[in-house]
């Protein structure tokens, strides 16, 4: 919206500064940020006062995570409307990504929310019906998949780009949607399992986020692209806006979140912002790059499809307890170890991730 202010400028005065992806996103991550101080305490005391008992624990969970009993959750609605408000504050909203982007986070969010309602509601840990889920994520993914692909250059039209290897293309024809739903879905489905610690997945999140927003940025330049030999996505730069806003809610999310939680993400969050991931990847055409920089999150997701395959064919477990990071805790491991290492982890990852760019 700010973008606007250009338009009063004669090219040398402060409304110029808008014209500036850079400038733009570092508003967005101050909005994003102060919105999270400002209502995060307000939103908490609502939603402790409306949810009652708070969030359901599981029965068969770790043995430490009963003391969590109470704590509210849908707590995602802060870094929702922190990154949607700045998003929309400080991105142009002629940019067609933008809205790919924000569409498929409150889409999900929208998802989680309605799960996270009937948990608390009802108090027990199912939620909406699996499969419910699976078919409206499913939904919002194929438009997603359309969308973006109306406004990706005709070269680019269904194909999927191999990092490392210059120039290569991958033509997946009637293939396409069914490929960005996977990772759409896929990527939404792993964060909401890495939710399990208290600060555990908004970090990771944020280290993804802001990696794929440079990723993003560069694709969207033609200075850039010529240089690290990338292909060139027209309006991806914009999308740095988005991530940094993702990067102020989440680092104010976490302010309440550090452990003891006062406050959990649920799959409001969860969903939503892992959805998100998935379309900016969509977005870059960096869609196993994501499987990299969002590393953390596939090995959470495999662990579980490890788990209940094995455990079908065999009557036997081969983790103590899924998703694996409940595997360290059973260890004997803190909790506040596992999500440190797990942040490294993340981050490790994401260096990784950004050296696609280059080694070609």
């Amino acid at each position: 919206m700010l973008y606007w202010l250009t338009g009063l400028s004669d090219g040398g005065d402060f409304f110029n500064l808008f014209r500036y992806i850079s400038f733009r996103a570092g508003g967005a991550f101050l909005t994003s940020l102060i919105f999270c101080f400002l209502f995060g305490r307000p939103l908490i005391a609502v939603l402790r006062r409306t949810q009652g008992k708070g969030q359901p624990i599981r029965e068969d969970g770790p043995e430490g995570h009963f003391i969590k009993a109470g704590t509210p959750t849908m707590g995602g609605l802060l870094i929702v409307g922190a990154l949607v408000t700045s998003t929309l504050i400080w991105a142009r909203w002629d940019n067609p990504f933008v809205w790919l982007v924000l569409f498929v986070t409150v889409a999900f969010g929208i998802i989680g929310f309605a799960d996270d309602y009937a948990k608390v509601s009802k108090q027990n840990t199912k939620g909406v019906p699996g499969k419910l889920r699976l078919a409206l994520g499913i939904i919002i993914a194929i438009v997603a998949a359309m969308w973006a692909s109306a406004n990706h250059p005709e070269a680019l039209q269904g194909q999927l780009a191999l990092p490392v290897f210059k120039d290569t293309l991958v033509n997946l024809g009637l293939f396409y949607i069914p490929f960005v739903v996977c990772v759409i879905v896929g990527s939404a489905n792993a964060v909401n399992l890495t939710d399990g610690l208290d600060g555990l997945a908004i970090m990771p999140v944020m280290i993804a986020a802001s990696t794929l927003g440079v990723i993003a940025y560069a694709v969207g330049r033609v200075d850039f692209t010529q240089y690290l030999d990338v292909h060139y996505v027209a309006g991806t730069g914009e999308i740095l806006i988005f991530t940094m806003a993702l990067f102020g809610g989440g680092l104010g999310f976490l302010w309440y979140n550090a452990p003891p939680a006062a406050v959990f993400m649920g799959d409001t969050g969860s969903l939503a912002l892992g959805g998100a991931l998935g379309a900016i990847a969509v977005a870059t055409k960096h869609e196993l790059v994501l499987a990299v920089v969002g590393g953390l999150f596939v090995v959470e997701a495999l662990s579980v499809i490890i788990q209940v395959l094995y455990f079908k064919s065999t009557g036997k477990r081969v983790f103590l307890m899924a998703p694996i990071h409940h595997h360290y805790e059973k260890l004997g491991w803190s909790e506040p170890t596992i999500v440190i290492r797990f942040w490294i982890i993340s981050l490790i990852l994401a260096m990784i991730g950004l050296a696609t760019l280059k080694v070609r």
